[in-house]
């Protein structure tokens, strides 16, 4: 990660340093403290600045164009998208990630569920679409038909690419992933690229979808609303250290945890709390896309039906009955 923050020594009730980990209380950091702890990360600065960028870019193309962009899009893409990868990368979880269990999965929650769903808020295929021309708009579609791409989006598979991403939680392999500075740059450039491959194709519905389809999707999406709790549950029931890490590590050669640093167990019963939790409530806004997406297709539906001749309409009921 970034540049590891300056942390105070906490006081110690003994000359013990294990006999004071026993016994200090809160085993949480206090809300001032995780509002206010922060470290700089070069590689998400980086990736920020890009995205700036390029939508930047985008907005100044649909405006040469004689277009228009709604500001709100253009205001979420920026303070709710780019400000709430900040908050994550920057702020607390970011900082102690490589420290705490729960901060790490956490972050990787976020990162994969809630910064791809705010930056879906800037409708950013959708601005695409706008700023480029007939020859752009093309290669966009052709990449969005594309058989990864449409996997990717499909919200039958989406879902299951955290799941069994967590899942790498109750393995050994958690221990790298999280200690490990080249995993590190991995996780913050991979994951919440992986999460809008996920989320974009769903919320700004890019493929054409059949009303039954969607009503199967909707369907399953709600199954992996149960399955997507087990991670977590698991994490949280298990007595033992899955990821083989069982002494604190530190960021600083030699400085002293802070007065609130869990023991390790209970940093992976912390973790499998807030996975659970997150895992279950960042499945209601695809439900919710879900259904959106299907009140929109069942409305283009009637209205295409609507449009029909009497003959057209009688022609079409024959080619159905036909087919039945």
């Amino acid at each position: 990660m970034g540049s590891a923050p300056v942390r105070r020594a906490a006081p110690r009730r003994c000359g013990c340093p294990t006999a004071a980990r026993t016994r200090r209380s809160p085993i949480t950091p206090s809300i001032a403290e995780f509002l206010t702890t922060w470290s700089f990360d070069p590689v998400a600065a980086a990736a920020i600045a890009i995205g700036a960028v390029l939508y930047g870019w985008g907005l100044g193309a649909v405006a040469r164009r004689g277009g228009s962009w709604p500001a709100w899009r253009a205001w979420c893409f920026y303070l709710l998208g780019l400000g709430s990868f900040v908050w994550v990368q920057f702020g607390f979880l970011g900082t102690w990630s490589h420290d705490l269990r729960w901060a790490f999965t956490t972050r990787i929650a976020l990162l994969i569920f809630l910064v791809p769903m705010m930056v879906a808020l800037g409708a950013p295929i959708g601005l695409m679409r706008a700023a480029f021309g007939p020859r752009g708009v093309e290669v966009l579609e052709a990449v969005l038909r594309s058989r990864p791409l449409r996997l990717m989006g499909n919200a039958i598979f989406a879902p299951l690419v955290p799941f069994f991403g967590f899942l790498i939680f109750l393995t050994p392999l958690a221990a790298p992933l999280r200690l490990d500075p080249g995993w590190s740059v991995a996780i913050t450039l991979l994951v919440p690229f992986a999460g809008l491959l996920i989320t974009l194709p769903i919320v700004e519905d890019t493929h054409n979808r059949s009303s039954t389809f969607i009503i199967f999707e909707f369907l399953l999406a709600l199954v992996e609303l149960l399955l997507d709790a087990i991670p977590g549950i698991l994490l949280r029931l298990n007595g033992s250290v899955l990821d083989g890490v069982a002494a604190a590590t530190h960021t600083v050669a030699g400085a002293a945890l802070p007065h609130w640093f869990p023991a390790p167990l209970h940093d992976q019963h912390l973790s499998g709390d807030f996975l659970w939790f997150l895992a279950e409530i960042a499945d209601l806004p695809v439900i919710i896309a879900l259904f959106t997406r299907w009140s929109r297709v069942d409305r283009r539906d009637a209205k295409q039906v609507d449009d029909l001749s009497d003959e057209e309409y009688e022609a079409a009921v024959r080619a159905h009955l036909g087919q039945s």
